[in-house]
């Protein structure tokens, strides 16, 4: 490659990276109204003996989320790659006092996930889901077992020792996406400007997603509230 071609893709990377922009915001979880038992609206005698221990969920501190540009871009064309932004290919879940961590991992379709185990006891990392089906059977320390996951979708993963192993990896059709931190916030950088369809994804509650546009070399703030309340009524 000559210097002016050296010179004219560097131009070509910066002139990318100076008009794309970032999407950023806060997910948050809503849980019933009124379903809460000192919500006044009949939550129900939770003090008895027989659901004193009954736990429930505590939607204050759900903020494993993930939001993503979905479907097509502008024109039928899906984004490009992020401009000198390297894809990741490799991730991994550590199976650590019979947890696998991160419980919510998005990849980008065509990475493999390593799943080492870090206790002193065999554990089995397995899915059924249609979007990947594996069993890398029973294992411990040394051996590190991966999967790579080709094809987006959702796919529910489990040991089949321990019942409350589970983890879900969110295999995703393009880079343009950012799970949320322990605060519910998320920032997705480096995004082509255009008009797009953003999904805000929840394992245990219905998505949601909205249009936004990318100015060039600007930010858009997009927060979502995710919870059954905003199903339709029947």
């Amino acid at each position: 490659m000559t210097k002016i071609s050296m010179v004219l893709l560097a131009a070509c990377a910066f002139g990318a990276a100076a008009s794309a922009g970032t999407i950023s915001g806060v997910v948050r979880a809503q849980g019933k109204a009124g379903a809460e038992p000192d919500s006044g609206a009949g939550g129900g005698n939770y003090a008895s003996r027989q659901f004193k221990f009954v736990e429930r969920v505590n939607y204050a501190d759900m903020h494993d989320f993930v939001v993503y540009i979905e479907g097509p871009g502008p024109a039928g064309q899906k984004p490009g790659p992020p401009p000198k932004v390297a894809q990741v290919v490799t991730r991994r879940v550590t199976q650590k006092g019979a947890i696998f961590t991160p419980h919510v991992l998005p990849v980008l379709a065509g990475t493999t996930v390593e799943w080492p185990n870090n206790d002193d006891i065999m554990h089995n990392v397995f899915s059924f889901s249609e979007t990947k089906s594996f069993d890398l059977g029973l294992y411990k320390s040394p051996t590190v077992r991966s999967v790579t996951f080709d094809k987006p979708g959702r796919v529910d993963v489990f040991c089949s020792i321990h019942t409350r192993m589970n983890c879900v990896i969110l295999v995703l059709e393009n880079p343009f996406f950012a799970g949320t931190n322990e605060k519910g916030a998320y920032t997705i950088a480096n995004v082509p400007p255009g008009t797009y369809k953003l999904k805000a994804w929840g394992e245990r509650l219905p998505s949601q997603t909205r249009e936004v546009t990318v100015p060039v070399g600007g930010d858009v703030k997009a927060d979502f509230t995710l919870g059954i309340n905003n199903l339709p009524t029947p």
